[in-house]
């Protein structure tokens, strides 16, 4: 069962697609995105990630930091991003740390799940029932945005 809606977001640190650490707290009063999804290069993780990558100048406009979540290395979330021109971050969650403290564990893999994080680290939208082809754009709508 995914965390509800007005619960502390878990603090996390992990490597990003290029081997920076990202930290939540690096984010502190920007409203985050952090999406999780079962695997790279995949043909519905691609259209989720590639409808992030369309509307990401609309997320940034709006000062809202996008940040996608798998199990898959940095390897991987290099060349899913070469492939496709993503151009928000990838976080590397080899060891499911962050996967299991929001409860998103599918058994070796991320379940399809959106957080919406506020800027004082405080869950404000959960998404569960993910549409990968149109998600950014109703994450968004969601957001009022």
């Amino acid at each position: 069962m995914p965390l509800a809606v007005g619960t502390d977001a878990p603090a996390f640190t992990v490597k990003d697609t290029n081997g920076n650490t990202v930290s939540l707290s690096d984010f502190a009063g920007k409203t985050v995105v952090l999406y999780f999804y079962p695997k790279d290069d995949t043909p519905g993780c691609t259209k989720q990630a590639c409808s992030f990558r369309d509307a990401v100048d609309e997320y940034v406009n709006k000062d809202v930091v996008v940040l996608g979540v798998s199990a898959d290395d940095e390897a991987s979330h290099q060349a899913f991003t070469a492939k496709y021109n993503l151009n928000f971050p990838l976080l590397a969650d080899t060891n499911h740390t962050l996967i299991q403290s929001y409860d998103v564990d599918g058994g070796g893999y991320a379940k399809r799940v959106t957080y919406v994080i506020d800027g004082n680290g405080k869950i404000t939208h959960v998404d569960t029932s993910v549409n990968t082809a149109t998600h950014a754009s109703d994450v968004l709508a969601a957001l009022g945005l």
